[in-house]
């Protein structure tokens, strides 16, 4: 199956999973509405389509598939949820729409995205055709790739380091546990699910990573060659922060090389699961390439 025809089948499914999930929840009306908001804005669904495409690789379908991405995008929404507050990056445009605070207001925005981080927690905690040992594992990933030691960590790193010229490797730390810790996590989990074998699960953590750099490398350079409008979110704002980017460290065109070899780095990684990964390759591909 390509990448096309397995996102138009599974995108529609993960979209309804989100929906379902927040429906569900017997909560103020107004922190429903703005949960939902920001979950139904849209969105490359790049994590969830990344675990449920690692699944696939391994052998099928799991069913509880859709619930551990619908829970890795909730996280993912809360990262951008708080990310755009005035106190963050001060953002008033998201996936090509108003910013959940500039619609809900502070307030409920911070408690929205506090809603969705702990319920993704729930949610794995309560899948009904994982092991015990397995939902553990999961929790226990997701707690440190969201977490201090992985996207919240990393987003401290990114608000220190603005001002500042940081090294390439200081850079590349801020990239691994703000975009690549949950991009890995995606993958691992979904490694998980699938029945991975320890060497399988080497490769495709080691998968993960690169592409983890690869999409954040590939963020610096939109951010730089891109408009708001095919962004969907505003243009040169890395500039404007004085943050650190690759292109700002290395020129754009060493950027792009950077870009090139994690994306091959990552497509060694997985040749070793056997046969012909073709998500995994499209998913590395469309990440290099995207436009937003």
């Amino acid at each position: 199956m390509n990448l096309t025809l397995f996102r138009e089948m599974n995108e529609p499914l993960i979209q309804q999973e989100l929906s379902s999930l927040i429906q569900e929840l017997n909560i103020p009306a107004s922190l429903k509405d703005s949960m939902d908001y920001s979950l139904q804005a849209g969105g490359k669904r790049i994590r969830p389509i990344l675990l449920l495409a690692v699944v696939q690789e391994l052998g099928g379908s799991h069913p509880d598939a859709l619930k551990v991405a619908a829970a890795i995008e909730m996280i993912h929404t809360y990262s951008l949820i708080h990310d755009d507050l005035p106190s963050m990056d001060n953002d008033d445009l998201r996936r090509g729409m108003p910013t959940n605070h500039k619609v809900y207001g502070e307030a409920v925005a911070i408690l929205a995205g506090d809603a969705l981080l702990t319920y993704s927690f729930g949610i794995v905690a309560r899948l009904k055709h994982v092991s015990s040992d397995d939902k553990i594992r999961l929790i226990d990933l997701m707690s440190v790739s969201a977490g201090a030691e992985g996207m919240v960590g990393g987003q401290v790193l990114d608000i220190e380091g603005e001002e500042k010229k940081l090294t390439l490797a200081e850079l590349e730390q801020v990239h691994r546990l703000k975009t690549g810790a949950l991009l890995t996590f995606s993958i691992v989990a979904g490694a998980i699910l699938g029945g991975a074998t320890p060497e399988q699960m080497v490769a495709l953590s080691k998968f993960g990573e690169h592409i983890g750099l690869a999409f954040q490398i590939q963020d610096d350079i939109l951010d730089v060659t891109g408009t708001s409008q095919e962004l969907g979110k505003t243009a040169g704002k890395d500039e404007s922060s004085e943050k650190s980017t690759y292109p700002g460290l290395l020129t754009l065109p060493k950027a792009k090389e950077k870009l090139d070899y994690h994306a091959s780095e990552a497509l060694a990684a997985i040749q070793s699961l056997g046969g012909n990964p073709q998500l995994l390759n499209e998913l590395t591909a469309l990440i290099v390439e995207r436009n937003n």
